[in-house]
């Protein structure tokens, strides 16, 4: 009797080892479960979070490249009325050089002479035949002064180089242009 109480001591300790190790290795499944499902949401945190930053970023991209577009569009809007702006400066100075130069427009200090002259009733005194004289005078001092001009331009010329021959030919051109000018001006008067 007392080997069969050994037996059944002896057996009902390592029934309660037993169990005592199935209560500790299912403790630690739990808990494996419960730490890999704490991880598994915070990993799914972290990859929310991160999505929420990376939209972020990209929405701050584009407006960033919107503001950067719209500034540019300015830029060039700006750009385009300076251009458009010396644009029109520069044809109202030609306009102005234009009718300085030409009867009708603004008066010059050589107009003005003139204008005194023909003011004082000299004009209807002075015949046809004066004017006439008066022209035939002028144009032979302004074809005098051109064979003047172009003989000391071709002496001139042939002691410089090309390129200050060339220079020199384009700075004596609106020299040539207000002699025809002047010329018109002579037949238009004696008309």
């Amino acid at each position: 009797t007392l080997r069969t109480e050994e037996r059944q001591r002896l057996a009902r300790e390592r029934r309660e080892e037993r169990e005592k190790q199935h209560a500790a290795k299912e403790t630690q499944i739990l808990e494996k479960e419960r730490k890999a499902k704490l991880q598994y949401e915070k990993q799914l945190e972290e990859r929310q979070r991160k999505l929420k930053e990376m939209k972020q970023k990209e929405e701050q991209r584009r407006a960033a490249v919107e503001e950067k577009r719209k500034q540019k569009i300015e830029e060039e809007k700006e750009r385009y009325e300076a251009v458009m702006h010396r644009t029109l400066e520069r044809n109202q100075r030609l306009e102005t050089r234009q009718k300085r130069w030409s009867w009708g427009g603004s008066v010059t200090p050589d107009s003005e002479s003139k204008t005194a002259l023909l003011s004082t009733g000299s004009k209807r005194s002075t015949s046809t035949a004066n004017l006439k004289q008066a022209e035939g005078a002028v144009s032979k001092r302004l074809s005098l002064s051109a064979a003047l001009l172009n003989a000391s331009e071709r002496t001139r010329r042939s002691q410089l180089s090309p390129l200050d021959s060339s220079v020199i030919s384009r700075l004596l051109a609106p020299t040539q242009a207000s002699l025809a000018r002047s010329k018109s001006a002579a037949t238009l008067s004696a008309d």
